[in-house]
């Protein structure tokens, strides 16, 4: 089969790989209709090199339709229409049963201390091939899949793999106060859907920052007010309109690669020269993010606010400005998305009237062949890419 695999940072392919078996009875094998390319990609196209493997499948945000299962998959069958969550979960254990998808006790990566196992996600989440690609194993899949209908375009329900589940729990952590305002920084596929579900969970004012022109005038049009975050006067213009106190929340849906951080930048480039495992040692003890976004976010949040971190980070020596953080009795929440925790929410948003605008909310859709484009165009903020949309 044709599938997206690494080879080295920025340097994306489609190349020819074994198609995937059943390997487990609680396996299925899907044939991928469409897949999303994610800004978290993005972080292995560059920053995370260290713990990729050449030739690993990338991807993680699938849908498609059900080609073998497994024994031990009772709810599945050859034909059914699926779309799958990013985390590997087995649904069962104590985790799962505390809505902690993300941190399953039977797929955690325990050899790296990390939590569940992750589709094309790097060996820290076990190396699990991706969904960027015409066929994908699913490991788990007595709990995992989605079922859909299948009469229903993919984009209505592709977004519940990642984009939506990682949107609504960003907004659920912030915690917004019913009529209460949230600052989201940074206005990618995450960012961009948190402000729509805020604006719908009855957040009153919704703030959105970014720096590329595009996303802010896609915010704009959904009634989001928006800020360059290039003007060094953002957030004092917010501050202005919450009676001087900042917002009461502030999610960060930029993560560790931030703009503003030169010297955290040219450290993470650095570590691409090491080799890989020297590398891979020194991010994991030494690493440092580009954490202007974040940073940012505790400032402007209001005293007594909560920060919402939906973007990723990975360093494992961040300086935090934990005076400022104690001082304001800032609350933070983070993590991956817990999909499952969240789909029975979602889902009946996913009708007619979608009132979270699913439908027109890629910017690019191409055929899978066009990955290495779609990957450059993405990380340089080109073309007007937003979310972009692979089609086997």
């Amino acid at each position: 089969m044709k599938a997206v695999v690494w080879r080295g940072a920025r340097d994306v392919r489609v190349e020819t790989v074994p198609d995937p078996a059943i390997q487990e009875p609680t396996d299925a094998v899907i044939r991928v209709t469409s897949s999303g390319l994610c800004g978290s990609d993005l972080h292995l196209y560059e920053v995370l090199a260290p713990f990729m493997n050449p030739g690993d499948v990338l991807g993680h945000e699938p849908m498609g339709v059900v080609e073998a299962v497994g024994a031990e998959v009772p709810n599945l069958s050859v034909g059914d229409r699926v779309v799958v969550p990013f985390q590997i979960a087995c649904g069962h254990c104590r985790m799962c049963g505390d809505g902690l998808q993300t941190q399953c006790e039977t797929t955690q990566v325990r050899e790296q201390g990390m939590g569940a196992a992750l589709f094309g996600y790097t060996r820290l989440y076990g190396a699990v091939p991706g969904a960027q690609a015409e066929f994908l194993r699913v490991p788990q899949a007595q709990y995992g899949p989605i079922k859909v209908p299948a009469s229903v375009p993919d984009e209505r329900f592709l977004y519940l793999s990642d984009v939506l589940p990682t949107a609504w729990q960003a907004v659920a952590y912030a915690d917004v106060p019913p009529g209460g305002s949230v600052a989201v920084l940074g206005l990618g596929p995450i960012g961009d859907m948190a402000c729509r579900i805020a604006r719908h969970r009855g957040a009153e004012r919704v703030f959105g920052v970014d720096l590329v022109p595009e996303r802010l005038r896609r915010a704009a049009e959904r009634g989001v007010e928006v800020f360059d975050a290039r003007d060094d006067t953002y957030a004092d213009a917010i501050r202005d309109r919450t009676e001087g106190r900042g917002p009461d929340a502030v999610i960060d849906a930029v993560g560790m690669e931030a703009h503003g951080a030169p010297m955290q930048k040219a450290a993470q480039r650095t570590a691409q020269f090491l080799p890989r495992g020297l590398a891979a040692k020194a991010m994991s003890t030494a690493g440092m993010d580009r954490m202007a976004a974040l940073h940012a976010a505790i400032d402007l949040v209001r005293r007594g606010g909560t920060v919402s971190l939906s973007g990723v980070y990975g360093g494992a020596a961040d300086p935090m400005p934990l005076l400022t953080m104690f001082d304001k009795q800032v609350q933070l929440r983070m993590g991956q998305a817990n999909v499952r925790r969240w789909v029975d929410d979602i889902l009946p948003l996913l009708t007619d009237d979608d009132p979270l605008g699913v439908d027109g909310f890629a910017t690019h859709r191409l055929p899978l062949a066009e990955a290495p484009r779609a990957y450059e165009a993405f990380q340089k903020k080109r073309d007007g890419v937003v979310k972009v949309v692979l089609q086997p």
